[in-house]
């Protein structure tokens, strides 16, 4: 991959599950909570994994096959919601290599920051339980009057952090993920180490497709030191 005159970031945000966060676990189990008290077998966890970042959509989907504004979605929606709120980082866990990572970018100067579609009810608890406090913005679904795909919540994290937002990168497993960063005029990064994998990133236009938290920091440090390079040269 090329870094030659690639502007360097100034922030890299993430979105959380799926990209920071294997959150799948509590997510699964608040779910087939629900199952198990209706007397219902549990959905096999491999079913709801692939699913995790669309959150209560993507479990009642998954689980039930009922969709948002259909028949007996809302009640379902409610009880996995309250299922999660009460144990929501019980199994989960930052991605192996995300520690060093974040490490990675605070000793290159850079800030991070997070910007996810989980309500702050959730959000809130949940990322110092994990070890993301020391995020330096934090943006949840409801911070905005629209959640991601609309750019809006990641403007709002750039103007957080005093930057513009081509000044920031973002990073995230979901379509929607890319669609807000290009919306918003940043850099977008598809991470293949969360939900998604390798293949489904591939039609989403997105200006990397990293296998890695050690390749992002790898190519950001390449970007940050070419362009100081440049810089003392001029």
């Amino acid at each position: 991959m090329t870094t030659d005159h690639l502007p360097a970031p100034r922030a890299i945000l993430f979105d959380l599950d799926g990209t920071l966060a294997d959150t799948a676990p509590d997510l699964a189990a608040a779910i087939n909570l629900m199952r198990t008290r209706a007397g219902l077998a549990p959905t096999p966890y491999e079913v709801l994994r692939p699913t995790a970042s669309a959150g209560a959509r993507g479990m009642i989907g998954a689980s039930y096959g009922i969709a948002p504004g259909e028949s007996g979605y809302e009640p379902l929606k409610n009880g996995f919601l309250d299922n999660y709120e009460a144990a929501l980082a019980v199994e989960s866990r930052l991605f192996d290599g995300i520690p060093e990572l974040l490490d990675g970018l605070t000793a290159l100067g850079l800030q991070w920051g997070v910007v996810t579609n989980k309500a702050a009810r959730f959000t809130d608890p949940l990322i110092k339980q994990i070890g993301l406090a020391s995020a330096g913005c934090v943006i949840s679904g409801d911070t905005m009057a629209h959640p991601k795909p609309h750019p809006a919540p990641l403007l709002e994290a750039a103007r957080r952090l005093n930057l513009a937002p081509e000044q920031c990168w973002y990073v995230g497993d979901d379509l929607r993920d890319i669609q807000a960063g290009r919306a918003a005029g940043m850099r977008t990064i598809a991470c293949a180490w969360g939900y998604c994998g390798p293949v489904e990133p591939l039609s989403w236009n997105a200006d990397y497709l990293l296998e890695t938290p050690a390749a992002l920091l790898e190519l950001v440090s390449e970007v940050v030191l070419a362009e100081r390079e440049r810089q003392l040269a001029a």
